[in-house]
């Protein structure tokens, strides 16, 4: 029941974001109800999709893992190295400077980096779907990015390196945030194999 759910809130989450790559489509409804209903409508619907994929996946790993292979134990550490930068990305996305001139889209590198990481040490079915399917939304954003007719949201205004040393300073506080209090205590599998804080 617990995966079903999680495949439920996914198909939810990320088609709410395919179908802000739908132009057209969006611009109809956005005429149809105006910006900030639509703004409003899409947050909620992100949001019930994120509550039931989070149900959903904590379900499934509580009635036990469907193994599909089993990931050997070194590529626990490919996560811990590479989620630091995808931290740094996704932070570069709101803090623009010359990450973001670099790699134009961080926030879509960052959700990437962070997806592929965990693929590679999750073996089971519930992880395999989760982050696969991340992944593949990823890659299809980012595709379509490229043939937009549209300018989208107002880009924001990009810094310098200075940005990118707060870009690097945030990252990192969200990369401990992440390992070291939502990992181990949400999620309930420590990151930097360590026990969850504060026990």
């Amino acid at each position: 029941m617990g995966l079903a759910v999680e495949i439920l809130g996914l198909v939810i989450f990320l088609g709410a974001h395919v179908f802000v790559t739908r132009r057209n489509e969006r611009a109809v409804l956005v005429a149809k109800i105006g910006e900030w209903p639509y703004r409003g409508l899409f947050s909620l619907v992100s949001i019930v999709g994120i509550v039931l994929l989070a149900y959903g996946f904590a379900d499934y790993r509580a009635a036990g893992l469907v193994a599909v292979w089993n990931p050997p134990a070194w590529t626990r550490h490919i996560v811990v190295v590479l989620m630091w930068p995808a931290s740094i990305m996704v932070a570069a996305a709101y803090i623009p400077g010359n990450i973001k001139r670099v790699l134009k889209h961080p926030m879509l590198v960052g959700i990437k980096t962070w997806a592929f990481a965990h693929l590679c040490a999750n073996g089971d079915l519930g992880g395999i779907i989760l982050f696969g399917s991340v992944l593949a939304w990823a890659v299809y954003d980012r595709i379509t990015l490229k043939h937009r007719g549209d300018p989208g949201a107002p880009p924001i205004p990009a810094g310098g390196g200075k940005n990118d040393i707060i870009a690097i300073i945030v990252g990192t506080l969200i990369y401990l945030a992440l390992g070291l209090v939502f990992h181990p205590i949400v999620i309930g599998v420590p990151a930097f194999g360590t026990p969850a804080l504060g026990h």
